[in-house]
């Protein structure tokens, strides 16, 4: 592994930490459901994951990536689905594997954590407690925290500032290109999951620094530098 050992990991949460789609699929689609319109899958949402929920709605609502629908029908189906997933934050989300052994490993050489995601606060936290891993980060940075949301890098820099951290020093861990652009805009290293929600898209396509297949690869691939630095 070519990555420099940082001081700071920040994690991104849905498709990296956590594989939410199977609730934000059930929500999708009860939401449609009550709407009169057809549900669209959880394989569909999948790749619609990633940007909030306001813009996975347009595209269930649409059926398309880059989908704008009509204003009124928006309207009516937001507060819907946000009461929906409200109850079903982490009715069927699970942590992905080795997300607990990894964040442990990179822990145990030092390494500050904070998790950035797009996903509200609202939502995050919750989310996160309820999986029992909110007290593993140092800072978590939701999609509302500040006026930007990754692409940008203002998220990451925020964070980076809350643990006195040089952005040289620091990595961020996800799994979209938004994840990589926002690193490359911050002055971060990038390692990205091999299985995440890119859109249905290959992650290596985005060329982040590293590919990894879990967060266990990662620690493991850190601390062989460290050995031989």
């Amino acid at each position: 592994m070519t990555l420099k050992t940082p001081k700071m990991v920040l994690i991104d949460l849905d498709g990296t930490l956590v594989d939410s789609a199977p609730d934000l699929a059930f929500c999708v689609d009860e939401t449609l459901k009550r709407l009169g319109l057809p549900p669209q899958g959880v394989e569909r949402v999948r790749d619609w994951v990633g940007n909030g929920v306001e813009k996975l709605m347009r595209r269930a609502l649409t059926g398309d990536l880059n989908g704008e629908p009509d204003a009124a029908l928006l309207q009516r189906a937001m507060p819907v689905f946000l009461d929906l997933y409200d109850h079903n934050i982490a009715a069927r989300s699970r942590l992905f594997p080795g997300v607990l052994e990894g964040m442990a490993g990179l822990k145990a050489q030092g390494i500050q954590l904070g998790c950035v995601t797009n996903k509200i606060a609202r939502f995050t936290e919750p989310l996160l407690r309820r999986l029992g891993v909110r007290d593993e980060f140092g800072v978590v940075v939701s999609g509302d925290t500040l006026a930007q949301k990754k692409p940008h890098p203002a998220p990451l820099l925020y964070a980076a500032r809350f643990f006195n951290v040089a952005p040289q020093e620091s990595l961020m861990v996800g799994d979209s290109v938004h994840d990589v652009e926002a690193a490359r805009a911050a002055g971060f290293q990038v390692a990205c999951v091999s299985y995440g929600y890119n859109h249905g898209e290959d992650i290596r396509a985005a060329h982040p620094d590293a590919v990894i297949d879990s967060l266990v690869e990662l620690a493991e691939g850190l601390k062989q530098n460290r050995a031989v630095a």
